[in-house]
Order: structure tokens, then C-alpha cells, then sequence
């Protein structure tokens, strides 16, 4: 029997409610859940489980941002709003926190006005048992005028779903009154919204007092008292994080990720030789050249190093779940206010370090415009996924899996995004306004290892993707123009420096050298790498016919048994330095169409690459320079002409900060007039 008819029900709540927690069990999708405002920064659509949906109805539910007010105050906020408004849906369900009870009722008075059913679905409410906090849920749905349903969006069952879309099925077509309306609280004071939303908290007040019990536990407040104090304390905190990011790249990057890479590497191992020998003699050398070497060789050096990301991911969604990161966000407001930034700038950072793209796109619940670009001008220089197989690759080669290097990559993507804002702040002249991060933290628990790992291969997922199309296509590509020169002709064994590759590469390799990496291969790799950062080591695989970057047996192939170091022409210091330059110059084409759109300015978005270039280009020339100097007490190849150049990029700067400056004293002169 066909389906009569179909609905849309509208999923809104607070931040950290369990809104897309609870989108995530209704529909069966696997979308991005976080202890923070900002995860969710756009709607997303999905069909309810038909295990849940006993109706003779199509229903869809739409996640939408979250949101404190139908009055936004930022740009996923007015999502919220306007699609409410706008997009007339069925049933509305309001996710409401149950352990913050007075918070979350007040967006629910609000959404009780639009005359369109809402359903409430009273979420957490096992935290509140652990608590000894009582709520009425059925006093609660008679005052608000509304069915009320308590839930469990984390439980496998008997968490209250299925009634919950029994009543949304129930409901649509209901009108329903806000409860005030025949009330002496008057909840519109179109005089005054400040007198309007005081109303609306003393009436959500009266309603908490009535169906709330609440019992307080101080040993458990204690105890999460006492571990923020140490976890989260302002100088404490910071090598605490650094501590556990070293744990987390040890146990990924040095111990469990290469086990299982090494089982993962075989099987890739095996499909190359079996397709090695099936070609046979029969097909000609250059289509088995791209084959094997530029599909399967290339993408499979990526492929590589997936145990070892898919750990990491693993790892770092378990210490978010606990509730870790949120405390993160807390130990770094207080920098980046100084620096210019908003204290929100941290979420987008931490997300970026999954994706830049979603961490771009994050910056939109930052309201001032200047601090909005600046943060998705920055976001990218946090080493994110999609640069770990690069991070992996350089630890593995040439600091024996050492886990300082990935630890130190991030911290110094810290440092690089502070000192960028102080010098964009300088730049644009505006003055620094104060800016307020209000965030809730969430109590500390034991992590979920069952949504760790689902958020491990949805991750995993993404990144197997853009191995099997873009990497491949990119590796195809780069295996066709270096086996043939301009004039179409099979470039001879030892003759690749005249390859297509090769002489569009070496022009920016002499750019390079000062940054002690003037290898045209190196160049090329780096170039690839804007189309997607996995890009440099597929195509360092490609180039220099390496397989395998995680068996060490495999490097001794290489460059007659000097290893994988020799075969690349790197000492340490200048490998160190190519590492940087690929991590801190612009991140791939994707994230660069992400900064467009949320900065909404083509000044700002070629300003932002230029300045990505120039901050990519100075540290890694210290890095070589400085690190050649200490080692061998000599300054390397290219010094004058680079710090020629990275003289020159600061001469550049120093004239933009003088001008922000002169503008920021007229700006200042003309409010005080």
C-alpha cells in the first residue's frame, strides 16, 4: 500500500541539547555531533526510520543549527529562524535539555507562538535520574499546551522515539495557543523586548518551580569542580593538552596505527603484484607504467597511512565525547581574545582539525565581520585530515614515527594562527572590540566507544572517497606528463627532468630553494597538494616510484639502501621545513571555495591566500635556515635570496600595519569629535 501523504518536521533546540544526537537515531544518518555551538551549520534533511514511523506518512526531519532565540543573533541562528518562519513545517520538535530546564524553555516559549504543534522531547533524561532530579513530564505538557516526551536519543532502546513520532504524526494539523495568551503575563511587549524577554524568563520560572525537582548534589559538582580546576586551569591546562596530543599521536602515529598499517600496506601490496602479473607482456609499458604505478602505487602509498588516520580520528572523537575538547576551547578563549579573535574562533579550529571546509564554514556563528574572516582566513593552518597522511609520511621517513612531530605540528599551527591575528588585527586598523564566549560544559563521562567508532569510519569514509577519485585522478594525471615531454614523446629512464612534470615544477623549485627543498619533484608534489593535501604523497610516491611508505624494508629499496631521505635529497631540517611549508600555505581548492563563501569579500579571500602563501613561505625558510645553522653551524643553500624575499614579504606587512594604523587614529580621532 503506496504512502498518502508526507510531512516535514522541523529539529530545534539549544546548542549541545542533543538535537543532532537525537536527528542522528531518528533517521539512521551519521552526522557530526560535538560538545559545542556550531557543529551543525547548515539543515540537513533525512527520512524517519520506518521502524519508528508506524503512520501511512512519509516523514522528513530536518536538523537545523542551533539556536538560543527566534531573534538571531548569528548566521546559523537566523537558519533556524527563517526556515521556521519561512518554510511552514508540519511539527516542530523542540529538543529540550533536560538537565537545563530553564534555559531550554525559553526558546520554547517563543516557538509556542508561531501557531505551528510542537512536540517536546524532554532529552537526557537518564542524566536527570543519575541526579535524583525529577521532572513532571505530564504537568510540564499541560502548561505548555503541548505533548511532552521523554527520550534518550543516546540508547538503543526503550529511549521514548517511537512515541515521539507517534505524537508528531498525532499533532499535524493541531493549532496550538501559546499558554501565556490567556494569562495576565503578557509575553509581547512590543514597546520593549527587553521587557519582553524579562516576562518570558519569570513565566518559564514558574513553570521550572512547578514540574521540577530538583535534587543537588554537591560530591558530584565537587568532583567536576576539582577536575576543571586542574584540566582546564589557564596555565595548568596548557601542558596538560600538549601531554595527552602526545599520547594521542604515540599511540596512532608510533604504536597501533603502524601494526594494523603494516597488514593494510600487505593487502595493497598483493593487489599490485596481482595486477603486475595479469598484465603480462602484452600491454604496453607506458599504460602499465600508469596503472601501477600512478593509480594503484599512488593511491595506495595514500591508503597507507588510513590506520593510522583512522586511529587518530578514533582517539580524538572518544576525548570529545568525554567532554575534553569543550574544556580545549575554555584554555584557549582567553589567547585569541587578546590577539583580536572572538572567543568562538576556537569551535571552528577544532572542527577544522577533522576538515578545513566544515571548520571554514563554522566561522559563520562569529556575528563581527572582521573576526569572521579572520578566523576562516586561519582555520586552515590547523593540520586537519586530509594532512595527516603528509605529517604521517615525514615522522615515519625521517624521525623514526617519532610522535613529537605530529604533537608539535598542531601547537605550532596554534602559533601561527596567533601570530597571523595579531598582525591582521594591525592590518585592518579596526578597533579591538570585546568579545564574550558564553559556553556551557558539558559534565564529564565515559566516552561512547560505539559513536567514536562510527564517527572513525564516516571519517574513514570520506577519506577512501577522495582516494579512489580525486587523489586517483591527480596520481593519473601526474604519472601521463611525467612519462612524456611537450612533444609527446616517452621520456627515457633517467631523463625525467625533461618530462611535462618536470618544466612546469622547476620553475617554482628555484623558488625553493632557500627552503632547502629545490627538487623539481618536491615542487610538483607541493603544487598537487592544492587539489587535495593527500595529493603530496601520492605524488611523491609517483615520482619517486615508491610503493610503500610504511614498511621500512621499502625505503631501503630506494636510492641503493640510503633510504627513502637520500631518494628525496633531504637532510632532516629541510624535510622538517617542506612539512611546514605544505601544512601553513593554502589548504586545497575545496577550502579555499569554503573561505569564499563566508567571507563574502574577493578582497579578503586573495588578501587571506596571499597571506597564507607568505606565512607558509617565512616558516618554513626559518625552519630550514636556522635549523641548517644549528646543525652543521652554517646557513643552507639560498640564504640571501630567501631572506631577501621573506624581508620583503615583512617590509610589505610593516607598510599595511602602518596604514591600519593610521586608519585606526582616524576611526579614533572621528569618535571622539
Amino acid at each position: 500500500m503506496n504512502k498518502v501523504a508526507s510531512m516535514k518536521v522541523a529539529l530545534t533546540g539549544n546548542p549541545n541539547s542533543g538535537k543532532t544526537t537525537l536527528f542522528n537515531a531518528i533517521t539512521g544518518k551519521i552526522e557530526r555531533v560535538g560538545n559545542w555551538a556550531g557543529v551543525t551549520i547548515e539543515k540537513k534533511e533525512g527520512d524517519i526510520k520506518k521502524s519508528l514511523n508506524k503512520a501511512d506518512i512519509d516523514i522528513i526531519a530536518v536538523d537545523l543549527p542551533g539556536a538560543y532565540s527566534m531573534s538571531p543573533f548569528t548566521s546559523e541562528e537566523s537558519i533556524t529562524s527563517k526556515f521556521v518562519k519561512n518554510e511552514n513545517p508540519d511539527v516542530i520538535i523542540n529538543i529540550v535539555d533536560a538537565t537545563n530546564l530553564s534555559r531550554s524553555l525559553f526558546f520554547t516559549t517563543q516557538l509556542l507562538e508561531l501557531e505551528i504543534p510542537v512536540v517536546i522531547a524532554l532529552n537526557k533524561s537518564d542524566l536527570n535520574e543519575k541526579k535524583q532530579t525529577k521532572i513532571n513530564a505530564d504537568n510540564l505538557s499541560k502548561l505548555l499546551g503541548c505533548p511532552v516526551v521523554e527520550t534518550i536519543s543516546t540508547k538503543g532502546s526503550d529511549n521514548g522515539l517511537e512515541k515521539l513520532i507517534s505524537k508528531v504524526v498525532e499533532v499535524r494539523g493541531n493549532i496550538q495557543n501559546a499558554p501565556y495568551k490567556n494569562t495576565d503575563i503578557h509575553i509581547i511587549d512590543k514597546t520593549s523586548l527587553e521587557a519582553s524577554d524579562k516576562k518570558r524568563y519569570e513565566f518559564v520560572k514558574e513553570i521550572v518551580a512547578k514540574v521540577e525537582d530538583k535534587k543537588i548534589n554537591t560530591s558530584n559538582q565537587t568532583k567536576q569542580d576539582a577536575a576543571d580546576r586542574i584540566l582546564a586551569h589557564k596555565w595548568i591546562g596548557i601542558p596538560i593538552f600538549a601531554v595527552i596530543m602526545w599520547m594521542v599521536f604515540s599511540i596512532s602515529q608510533t604504536y597501533v596505527g603502524p601494526f594494523l598499517a603494516d597488514t593494510f600496506v600487505g593487502w595493497i601490496d598483493s593487489i599490485y603484484a596481482f595486477v603486475e602479473g595479469s598484465l603480462g607482456d602484452n600491454v604496453p609499458p607506458i599504460l602499465a607504467a600508469i596503472l601501477l604505478d600512478g593509480i594503484i602505487g599512488g593511491v595506495g602509498a595514500v591508503l597507507g597511512f588510513l590506520p593510522l588516520i583512522m586511529v587518530l580520528f578514533f582517539l580524538l572523537a572518544l576525548l570529545e565525547d568525554c567532554g575534553y575538547m569543550a574544556r580545549v576551547a575554555v584554555i584557549m578563549d582567553r589567547f585569541f581574545k587578546k590577539v583580536g579573535l572572538s572567543g568562538k574562533s576556537i569551535i571552528p579550529m577544532i572542527i577544522g582539525t577533522g576538515c578545513a571546509i566544515p571548520g571554514v564554514m563554522a566561522t559563520r556563528t562569529i556575528k563581527n565581520e572582521r573576526q569572521r574572516r579572520t578566523t576562516a582566513m586561519l582555520t586552515p593552518f590547523m593540520p586537519c585530515g586530509a594532512k595527516l597522511p603528509v605529517i604521517a609520511l615525514f615522522a615515519g621517513a625521517f624521525f623514526n614515527d617519532a610522535a613529537w612531530v605530529g604533537t608539535s605540528m598542531y601547537f605550532i599551527g596554534i602559533g601561527v594562527i596567533i601570530l597571523g591575528a595579531l598582525i591582521i588585527v594591525r592590518i585592518t586598523g579596526e578597533k579591538q572590540s570585546r568579545s564574550f564566549f558564553i559556553m556551557e560544559l558539558p559534565e564529564y563521562k565515559f566516552p561512547s566507544v560505539k559513536r567514536a567508532t562510527i564517527s572513525m569510519f564516516s571519517r574513514g569514509k570520506s577519506f577512501i572517497i577522495k582516494a579512489g577519485t580525486i587523489i586517483l585522478l591527480s596520481n593519473a594525471v601526474v604519472q601521463i606528463m611525467q612519462t612524456f615531454n611537450w612533444n609527446l614523446q616517452v621520456v627515457a629512464e633517467g631523463s625525467e627532468h625533461t618530462s611535462i612534470l618536470a618544466s612546469i615544477a622547476s620553475p617554482f623549485a628555484i623558488l625553493l630553494i632557500p627552503l632547502g627543498f629545490g627538487a623539481w619533484q618536491l615542487a610538483a608534489a607541493a603544487i598537487t597538494g592544492f587539489i587535495a593535501k593527500e595529493n603530496v604523497v601520492g605524488t611523491l610516491a609517483v615520482v619517486y616510484s615508491i610503493t610503500n611508505f610504511i614498511d621500512p624494508e621499502e625505503f631501503a629499496l630506494v636510492g641503493e639502501g640510503a633510504g627513502v631521505a637520500s631518494a628525496m635529497g633531504l637532510t632532516s631540517v629541510a624535510a622538517l621545513a617542506y612539512l611546514m611549508f605544505n601544512l601553513f600555505t593554502p589548504p586545497c581548492f575545496a577550502a579555499i571555495g569554503a573561505m569564499n563563501a563566508e567571507m563574502e569579500n574577493k578582497k579578503w579571500l586573495w588578501g587571506g591566500i596571499a597571506f597564507q602563501f607568505g606565512m607558509g613561505y617565512v616558516v618554513a625558510f626559518i625552519t630550514y635556515q636556522v635549523g641548517t645553522l644549528i646543525t652543521t653551524g652554517s646557513f643552507g643553500a639560498g640564504f640571501v635570496p630567501g631572506l631577501i624575499a621573506v624581508l620583503a614579504l615583512n617590509g610589505f606587512v610593516f607598510y599595511l600595519v602602518k596604514k591600519g594604523e593610521t586608519k585606526k587614529n582616524e576611526i579614533e580621532v572621528a569618535l571622539t569629535a
